[in-house]
């Protein structure tokens, strides 16, 4: 595995989106490792340790969210989710744990390869940088990470400038940069609960 061609473990218990998902993520030139099962992702993770895993929200015995925590709590590798419901309850839990990004399906691969390549890039810029100074716990909040993957994906920008943004915004507003990222999780939950 090298860095020009990152290695993606794609979990989903439908093989049709399976096939579709891993043959444009390959053609996109991504290295690909796949499972149709938690327990199954879960071992390959273990033994392949891969840069960005998608995972299929719900299958049958483990979910993609009890893959995730195991990744989260075991592993350096980042997750996106990818599901048929955009049930607002497991997006606030997807945004919680840290998810880089989260996918509808029916899925346009055309679309998919853009935001795998944004997760990737959010992943190695939130490892390779601790940016956001700790301001209690000694350690970044996942909501001052995923506030700067919204600053990121929304205003298009880079990390050192969403982070510049975020810190601007939370002098402007007399606030912490904590109690600004946490506001901006809870809208952004807020405008994903509306139904479409």
């Amino acid at each position: 595995m090298n860095e020009e061609h990152p290695l993606i473990l794609v979990v989903d218990d439908d093989r049709l989106v399976l096939a579709t998902l891993v043959a444009g993520l390959k053609q996109a030139g991504f290295e690909v490792i796949e499972a149709d099962n938690g327990d199954d992702a879960i071992l390959l993770a273990r033994k392949y340790k891969p840069k960005l895993a998608i995972l299929d929200m719900r299958m049958q015995g483990k979910s993609g969210m009890d893959v995730a925590r195991y990744l989260a709590a075991n592993t350096s590798t980042g997750f996106m989710f990818l599901s048929a419901f955009g049930d607002a309850d497991i997006v606030e839990e997807a945004t919680r744990m840290g998810a880089l990004g989260y996918l509808v399906k029916p899925l346009d691969v055309r679309q998919i390869v853009p935001a795998v390549r944004a997760a990737l890039a959010r992943w190695q810029e939130l490892r390779a940088t601790p940016a956001i100074a700790p301001e209690s716990s000694g350690t970044p909040g996942r909501d001052e990470y995923i506030a700067l993957g919204i600053l990121m994906e929304r205003l298009r920008i880079d990390h050192e400038r969403a982070l510049e943004a975020l810190r601007a915004q939370a002098r402007a507003e007399g606030t912490t940069v904590a109690q600004l990222a946490a506001n901006m999780v809870e809208a952004a939950n807020r405008l994903n609960s509306i139904p479409r």
